[in-house]
């Protein structure tokens, strides 16, 4: 059995990077990567994802990436992924080209769209990470976390720029816009 491992979040100037690892029980239709499905299908994928397999879902907030640097807490969600599946199986593929270093991790890019472990991963990291900023969003109304997810939209960055940043952004990712990056 193949556990396949995935991540939404690595960009977003805004909450936490969700990692998501699946080993399917029983293959599932219309599989994909979560970035071509409409948000709708993702939902719907979802629940039938979570019931047909065993899986183990990895948040990490906007300070620890702050703290640890992106590469660091992928690494670590991945480490925490595979024991926590390590019953399962001791066969896993992260989607994209590098395998940070962890022995017995393959990789391959564009395996979210691909394989249908990698694809599950996929679904389960976007859909929860979505959920996320969702509920979170009452809380920071001025930011409308629940229209853009946390991505740099320009509606956001300009949020940032009036109110400055929230404990849900990341601090260290540095912005063109705010004249931070060059």
């Amino acid at each position: 059995m193949l556990c396949g491992i995935d991540e939404a979040g690595r960009g977003p100037i805004a909450g936490p990077l969700v990692v998501a690892g699946v080993i399917l029980k029983k293959s599932l239709d219309d599989l994909n990567d979560s970035k071509v499905l409409s948000e709708k299908k993702r939902e719907k994928l979802f629940e039938p994802i979570k019931e047909n397999s065993h899986y183990h879902i990895v948040f990490t907030s906007a300070k620890e990436i702050d703290e640890l640097g992106l590469s660091a807490c992928l690494k670590n969600s991945i480490q925490e992924i595979m024991e926590n599946l390590s019953e399962f199986t001791d066969d896993f593929l992260m989607d994209g080209n590098t395998s940070f270093g962890i022995d017995h991790l393959k990789h391959l890019i564009k395996a979210d769209a691909t394989v249908k472990e990698v694809s599950a991963a996929s679904i389960l990291a976007k859909v929860s990470r979505d959920r996320y900023m969702v509920k979170i969003a009452p809380f920071y109304s001025d930011y409308n976390f629940e229209k853009h997810k946390g991505y740099g939209t320009k509606a956001h960055v300009e949020k940032i720029k009036e109110l400055g940043r929230s404990d849900e952004h990341r601090f260290t990712f540095k912005l063109k816009a705010l004249n931070e990056a060059k």
